[in-house]
């Protein structure tokens, strides 16, 4: 089913049509990772914004805006994009109320029924019709791997995923933290093969640390990976989780947007680590270069 419409010239649905959604199973991936789906080393959030969600008053007026919704990342299922895209894309024609307060409450209570079914999970949906001046930023502590003062000197010859490049440990008698981030990664959806661009921002605590310059070079080896987004941050996690066992450890990754969607995973060893404007759907947070 996740190739349903990836890949394919689909018409766009003229008419409200919830039939285009499509659930793409995630055990599907977490098997290769060892991924026990009774025992994930991780919570999560999946953060979505969509960015033409738009619909038609019954006077004919237009509605837009940004669309953020969030699930959490232990249901059974992520949403295919190109099928979100589709179906939302189905409000644009569309009648709803009698006016626009009407007509929102409408379309937002339809698209959290739906994806929630869809889904099996709580599905959180808000909508925006205006910038925020003060936008809020969930990653100001964290270090850009590519400003390391010797990045140039780095031979990087892999381009698929190499986990034994976060070998050779940092060790410490107490704990410590490492916070990083790159705006580097950069994958390949997992049906058409077309380059998925964004950035990844990891908090790791323990005794056992990587090296700046290893874990870059491990993360510049996704670059050929082909998965989805949310495959890409799972496996970047369990890389993590298994090799230095960790007392914490958060990955975030803001993937810039095909098709008016960007799709935003986080997964977290304890949930005071996850995001918190990132992965709450009431607050339009700071886009990001990537974004």
């Amino acid at each position: 089913m996740e190739n349903r419409f990836l890949g394919k010239q689909v018409e766009y649905p003229q008419e409200y049509a919830p039939d285009m959604l499509v659930a793409v199973p995630r055990y599907l991936n977490r098997e290769q990772y060892d991924l026990d789906e009774k025992n994930l080393p991780f919570i999560g959030v999946d953060t979505w914004h969509a960015y033409e969600l738009s619909f038609l008053t019954e006077n004919g007026l237009p509605v837009t805006g940004l669309l953020k919704l969030t699930y959490s990342a232990t249901n059974p299922s992520i949403v295919e994009s190109k099928s979100l895209k589709l179906y939302l894309n189905s409000f644009n024609m569309h009648r709803f109320g009698a006016n626009s307060k009407e007509g929102l409450d409408l379309v937002l209570s339809t698209i959290k029924k739906d994806l929630s079914k869809l889904l099996e999970t709580n599905v959180e949906v808000y909508f925006y019709q205006k910038e925020s001046h003060d936008k809020l930023y969930d990653f100001s502590t964290f270090e850009f791997l590519e400003e390391l003062p010797n990045v140039d000197q780095i031979k990087f010859k892999h381009f698929t995923e190499t986990p034994e490049l976060l070998g050779n440990p940092i060790s410490f008698k107490a704990s410590s933290t490492q916070q990083v981030a790159t705006n580097l990664l950069r994958s390949n959806c997992k049906i058409t093969k077309q380059p998925d661009w964004g950035s990844a921002f990891i908090h790791i605590k323990g005794k056992q640390l990587p090296e700046k310059e290893n874990l870059l070079q491990y993360l510049v080896s996704v670059r050929n990976e082909n998965h989805f987004h949310e495959e890409i941050c799972e496996m970047i996690y369990k890389r993590l989780w298994d090799i230095f066992q960790p007392e914490e450890l958060m990955v975030s990754c803001i993937y810039t947007r095909r098709g008016g969607i960007d799709i935003c995973p986080t997964r977290a060893s304890h949930i005071n680590l996850l995001p918190k404007n990132l992965c709450n759907p009431k607050v339009l947070t700071l886009k990001l270069l990537r974004q």
